[in-house]
């Protein structure tokens, strides 16, 4: 019995065919496993605090994505409570000396459904830097869908600015705007 149980053992680990399908085997094991805790993992999103003055603290959502020239542009969207209601603000800030926005201009939002949303310059008479748009998002942030992605789209000195906000993003978004209301 022991000699016959050798014998198999010997036939299958000398079989070329039988070793590549138990590779073949394993391998599919193994992609399925990784594949099914990646797939079924909900999106991380990162709120950060910021103090604006010493007894004040801030909550922001900030990002870095690149356009489609391969520029890293970060994305910042936060509340603004100076007034006595909230509002909103999207940043853009590109690369110094790379790029430069045109004020005042009106940021485009195209969501990935095929409305069109536009957000007005809250820089109309001067910004901090050539390379820093700031756009008031408070009128359409409840537009913003809460699937799919975004395509922003302003104008620049140089060429248009054309920059995809993925679905991780928009969540991260949501969940500042949801903090904010339950704090306010």
């Amino acid at each position: 019995m022991f000699n016959r149980l050798v014998n198999l053992i010997f036939q299958v680990f000398h079989d070329p065919s039988i070793v590549r399908r138990s590779i073949l085997l394993c391998n599919l094991i193994v992609i399925f496993t990784v594949g099914s805790l990646t797939i079924g993992s909900p999106a991380t999103a990162l709120l950060r605090q910021h103090h604006e003055t010493h007894n004040v603290l801030r909550y922001h959502a900030r990002d870095s994505l690149k356009d489609r020239n391969g520029n890293t542009w970060q994305v910042l969207l936060f509340p603004d409570n100076s007034n006595s209601a909230t509002k909103y603000y999207l940043r853009l800030v590109g690369f110094p000396g790379i790029n430069s926005f045109v004020h005042p201009q009106s940021l485009e939002i195209l969501t990935s459904q095929g409305k069109i949303l536009t957000a007005m310059d809250a820089y109309e008479e001067s910004a901090p830097a050539p390379n820093v748009g700031q756009y008031d998002f408070t009128p359409i942030l409840s537009q913003l869908p809460t699937k799919g992605s975004l395509k922003l789209a302003v104008p620049l000195q140089e060429h248009d600015l054309s920059l995809k906000i993925p679905g991780e993003v928009l969540t991260e978004w949501q969940l500042l705007t949801q903090e904010i209301e339950v704090r306010d």
